[in-house]
């Protein structure tokens, strides 16, 4: 079984951070910094088919939480605090509930337990339209972009999959063949029926229609200890809108 990509940072107790889809481990470098500062281990892990984790044509999110299991092992950790963010939150949970005994916290950034109908397709049709045989620079992959997607800020998040094959030769890091063919697997909700009953903390952005009022009865029947707080002025990315609040909501339940 092939391992998962991961920068470590720091010392102490183990924290296992999932990017969310189209995301990386890098995007969360900033705040796992953070964390390491505050004294954990922090691993900030590429899911499979994106960043510097294997492709594979397996994807749903009961390989994606086989891969935490077997990150786990490889690393000899019995048990560790795992933070997932939207479809990383997805696989946190179906981790949490496979693997309650490997789960010391749960935190679970903007995502419910709930099937969500495929959104992100106009995203991926934008990508598949960059010719890379003729794009020789993240500006001209900008420009192509922008004529589909006109949020600057969704454009500069994908773009940091941008890196050198080879000599003038651009690509993508994420799997885009596989995830383009993986939206209703993404959209599904986790595959466990059973419930993890450690302590659990889901955030969500107060700007986000990802986790709503009506969801609660959901959370609670697979994660009865769950607490559910907002981030102010921040939507989906709250890590990234608010990092402060997201941080300081964060480490004071990891330290409860």
């Amino acid at each position: 079984m092939q391992l998962l990509h991961s920068k470590i940072l720091g010392q102490g107790r183990p924290l296992l951070i999932l990017h969310g889809f189209l995301g990386m481990s890098d995007n969360w470098k900033t705040l796992g910094n953070q964390f390491a500062k505050d004294g954990f281990e922090v691993h900030l892990i590429d899911q499979r088919n994106h960043g510097k984790s294997f492709h594979s044509v397996d994807f749903d999110y009961t390989f994606l939480a086989k891969d935490v299991e077997h990150y786990l092992d490889h690393y000899s950790l019995g048990s560790a605090i795992i933070l997932g963010h939207s479809m990383g939150g997805k696989t946190a949970m179906q981790f949490a509930c496979d693997h309650p005994h490997r789960v010391t916290k749960l935190l679970v950034a903007d995502i419910a337990p709930k099937e969500y109908p495929p959104h992100h397709q106009h995203i991926l049709d934008a990508l598949a339209l960059l010719n890379f045989n003729e794009i020789t620079s993240r500006a001209q992959a900008d420009q192509e972009l922008a004529k589909h997607l006109p949020e600057f800020g969704i454009r500069q998040f994908l773009l940091k999959n941008l890196y050198w094959i080879e000599k003038e030769k651009l690509g993508l890091r994420f799997n885009l063949d596989v995830l383009k063919n993986s939206m209703d697997a993404i959209g599904e909700n986790i595959g466990s029926i059973q419930s993890y009953t450690g302590s659990t903390l889901f955030l969500r952005g107060d700007k986000s229609e990802y986790i709503l009022q009506n969801d609660y009865p959901q959370i609670t029947k697979h994660f009865p200890k769950a607490s559910i707080e907002s981030v102010v002025n921040a939507g989906h990315w709250l890590h990234a809108e608010n990092p402060k609040d997201f941080y300081l909501k964060a480490i004071d339940f990891l330290n409860r």
